[in-house]
C-alpha cells in the first residue's frame, strides 16, 4: 500500500454557484469578487502538493479535468493536509497577484508571459 499524493501545477476551484446551490463549501470555489492583493482560503479533497515558491494560475474546474484558462495569477502561502470523517483534504491560503478579465494568454506552460526569453 502506498501514499497517494497529487502534485498540482495550478489551483483548480469550482464556480461560486456550486457553493450558492449547496454542493460545495465556500473554500472549494473561486470567490465571487476575486480581487488583486487579497488573501483567500481554499479547500481541496485528497492530499495535494502545490508549488509555494512562486506564482501559479488559478483556474476554474467543472470536474473530470474540464478546466478553464487561468482566471488569475496567485501565490499559495500555505497548504496543510488533514483528515475529516475518514477523508483526506488539503486546505490553505493564496494571495491574488493579478486578476485576468480578458481572453489573452497569460501563461506559457506554467510561467507567466514575459518571464521566459
Amino acid at each position: 500500500m502506498g501514499i497517494v499524493v497529487e502534485f498540482n501545477p495550478d489551483l483548480a476551484l469550482r464556480n461560486i454557484t456550486e457553493c450558492k446551490e449547496g454542493r460545495r463549501r465556500k473554500e472549494e470555489c473561486i470567490p465571487e469578487n476575486l480581487e488583486k492583493g487579497y488573501t483567500y482560503s481554499f479547500l481541496k479533497k485528497d492530499q495535494r502538493n502545490y508549488w509555494l515558491f512562486g506564482e501559479i494560475p488559478l483556474i476554474e474546474t467543472k470536474g473530470n479535468q474540464i478546466l478553464s484558462r487561468p482566471k488569475a495569477n496567485i501565490q499559495i502561502l500555505e497548504a496543510t493536509h488533514f483528515v475529516e470523517n475518514g477523508e483526506m483534504y488539503t486546505r490553505g491560503t493564496y494571495t491574488v497577484i493579478e486578476v485576468f478579465n480578458d481572453d489573452e494568454i497569460h501563461f506559457e506552460c506554467f510561467d507567466k508571459i514575459g518571464v521566459r526569453d
